[in-house]
């Protein structure tokens, strides 16, 4: 039978940045042609946003270990030579965190990563960070996409210069100064503490060794830009590799102290696992380290969190008595009240979490130090700091999110309208006694669960979360959300 093809099937996505960055098809909507028209008018938009306060011509490029990557960025950084701008291209992959490091640190106009952070592996993206070391805001992004529909170019008669740079000696150098290396050292080479690191085949391979200066227990370091068919998204269904290896520790070692470390392709993202072989997500760190940070390091400022994260919180930083402020999903959000307010940590239930002592910008690494000197500093395991937390707080919870894919845009536009005209007043049996609408709906229940729709702001996905007193009622929760979804 013949299969017929339709151009459209094909069409190239128009280049829209999301919650952080450009991100498609690699050789659908990501291509050379594309990129290469996009990064100067980036580049441009940096230069109006920030030339006065820098006085720079000079723009930041970096990529990740993905296919294509260092081409990608190479074509990149010539056409922004091009356009008259001075390019520092780094010399091999880095985290992003260290170009947003690095565009700080350079006084440049910012950075444009070569990265898909978290995706699989047939995609490829476009991050753009500020010269103040962070994701900019919506309002550059937009920039850069009314210049693309005004098909606006930028060319220039005398190009700049391109010179490249090591982006992990700076990078390194400031994380160092902001944890007690030598009492990690000394922890890990006595075994008080044994250390386990999933790089998920990205670009916070060999990290933490560069940080620590002694070898910890890495797997995946090897360049894998198919991500063994997976996605490099520190989720429970990708790190079987790690749960059997802590697993077997324990087993040879039931009285060691051991944790487990994961970061996304891009390493602005972070889970862990316990010394039972656990899963911890960032719902457990955040509270975990705005105790470790407030209590033994003395640190203050306000928390800011997404409203996806976790209930339990707003009741750490009551308890700690430091100010809280909720912001939309995306970490650019967090990064804007970082520049207007002390921090002194901001967290996303995604993995990203950045502090006020450092750039506006989520990083993974500096997390894992933090991590680390939490568990050696209180000589606890992961999960019993965490617990401890739960019950000085009188409070406990399960949480988990889904996708799901809708047939159409079209779909998606009908189920939106409900939301905005028929907001559901129960959920699988729970009153609805507040809802939320700064981004997507969240509906805290009567029960003091809560479940959160979001549409995804360029494919036809709704996102789903759900946090609720047991894991059971969770599942009920986004039951309940899947079947009034697929009933519209």
């Amino acid at each position: 039978m013949a299969v017929h093809l339709s151009p459209a099937m094909f069409a190239a996505k128009p280049i829209t940045f999301g919650t952080d960055g450009w991100r498609g098809l690699i050789a659908a909507d990501f291509t050379f042609e594309r990129l290469t028209r996009v990064a100067p008018l980036a580049a441009l938009a940096l230069e109006q946003t920030f030339g006065s306060t820098t006085g720079s011509r000079t723009v930041i490029i970096g990529y990740d270990r993905r296919f294509l990557s260092p081409e990608f960025a190479g074509a990149t950084a010539e056409a922004v030579k091009a356009a008259g701008f001075d390019v520092l291209l780094s010399e091999g992959y880095a985290p992003t965190p260290a170009f947003s490091w690095a565009a700080k640190q350079q006084n440049a106009l910012g950075a444009l990563v070569i990265t898909a952070s978290h995706n699989p592996g047939a995609y490829s993206g476009l991050k753009v960070k500020g010269a103040f070391g962070g994701s900019v805001s919506p309002e550059v992004t937009q920039k850069i996409e009314a210049m693309l529909e005004r098909n606006e170019s930028c060319s220039s008669s005398s190009p700049g210069t391109l010179n490249t740079f090591d982006p992990w000696q700076s990078y390194c150098e400031g994380l160092q100064a902001k944890v007690d290396i030598s009492q990690l050292q000394g922890a890990i080479a006595q075994g008080k503490l044994t250390v386990f690191v999933d790089v998920m085949h990205g670009a916070a391979a060999s990290g933490l060794e560069r940080l620590l200066g002694i070898p910890v227990r890495e797997l995946n370091s090897n360049r894998d830009p198919l991500f063994e068919d997976g996605a490099p998204e520190p989720l429970p269904r990708y790190l079987n590799k790690l749960f059997e290896q802590i697993k077997a520790y324990r087993l040879e070692n039931p009285d060691g102290l051991a944790v487990g470390l994961v970061f996304d392709g891009d390493s602005d993202r972070i889970a862990a696992v316990d010394g039972q072989g656990n899963f911890l997500s960032s719902q457990v760190l955040i509270p975990v380290l705005l105790e470790h940070l407030a209590i033994r390091r003395g640190f203050t400022g306000e928390v800011v969190k997404t409203i996806s994260g976790s209930n339990l919180i707003p009741r750490v930083a009551k308890l700690l008595n430091l100010p809280l402020h909720e912001t939309p999903i995306g970490y650019k959000y967090i990064a804007d009240r970082m520049l207007s307010t002390p921090v002194l940590l901001g967290g996303e239930e995604s993995g990203g979490i950045g502090y006020g002592n450092h750039i506006p910008e989520r990083d993974a690494l500096l997390s894992a130090l933090y991590v680390l000197e939490a568990i050696v500093q209180s000589g606890m395991d992961l999960s019993d700091l965490y617990q401890q937390l739960q019950e000085k707080t009188d409070f406990s919870s399960a949480y988990d999110r889904i996708d799901l894919p809708l047939a159409s845009m079209e779909v998606r536009s009908r189920l939106l309208e409900q939301l905005q005209s028929q907001p559901p007043q129960e959920v699988a049996g729970q009153a609805v006694v507040d809802c939320l609408a700064i981004d997507g709906y969240k509906f805290q229940l009567a029960d003091q669960s809560w479940l959160l729709i979001r549409f995804s702001g360029t494919e036809p996905v709704l996102r789903l979360y759900s946090e609720a007193n047991s894991p059971e009622r969770v599942q009920q929760n986004l039951t309940w959300a899947k079947d009034w979804a697929n009933s519209i």
